[in-house]
């Protein structure tokens, strides 16, 4: 199956879960991360707001980090540092962010990123919404050789998605049932 139907078929199959298997489903996420030595190391983590019934994470938000989160401009992401008493603003695609005001983020101080996605594969590659915003971040040195997970529901963690010559695996998935730890040798929890 072509990305572009495997992109409508998923997304439309999460916008299907009811409002407490969704709510399930994303605390079963927060869950997994929150136990997970990938998450109690990280001092500052990237993440996202849920949109489009992306698994939210909000649960996690606080738990003494720094939490960084994206500013769409133009054709790239500008992080900036957000907490709970913040607030918010719409942004490109209708999606919340910080304040273009808000400190910035930058690369040398983060230690994971979590990464929204439509669909993973069990080699890490993501299959996202067609924008290339995360392939264009993970492509810049800098941010190469971040931590990066994955978040996605079970449904949506496949044996094989198609690729591109610049798409990046990511190094690990995380679904409601579980951690998957894809390229990291030395990190388990």
């Amino acid at each position: 199956m072509e990305k572009t139907q495997l992109r409508r078929s998923l997304l439309k199959k999460r916008q299907l879960m009811s409002v407490t298997e969704y709510k399930q489903k994303s605390d079963r996420i927060c869950t997994h991360l929150l136990t997970s030595t990938l998450f109690t190391q990280a001092k500052t983590i990237l993440a996202y707001f849920s949109f489009r019934q992306e698994p939210d994470l909000s649960f996690l938000f606080g738990n003494n980090k720094i939490w960084g989160f994206p500013r769409c401009v133009g054709d790239y992401l500008y992080w900036h540092i957000w907490t709970p008493k913040d607030s918010l603003q719409i942004g490109a695609y209708g999606i919340s962010e910080p304040h273009p005001h808000a400190p910035t983020i930058d690369s040398t101080e983060v230690d994971l990123i979590l990464v929204p996605c439509v669909a993973c594969d069990y080699q890490g590659y993501r299959l996202g919404y067609g924008g290339g915003y995360y392939d264009r971040l993970l492509a810049v040195p800098e941010w190469a050789n971040k931590t990066t997970i994955g978040i996605v529901f079970d449904f949506a963690y496949l044996p094989q998605l198609p690729i591109e010559s610049w798409d990046k695996p990511l190094g690990a998935v995380c679904t409601e049932t579980g951690l998957k730890y894809i390229h990291f040798d030395a990190v388990k929890s």
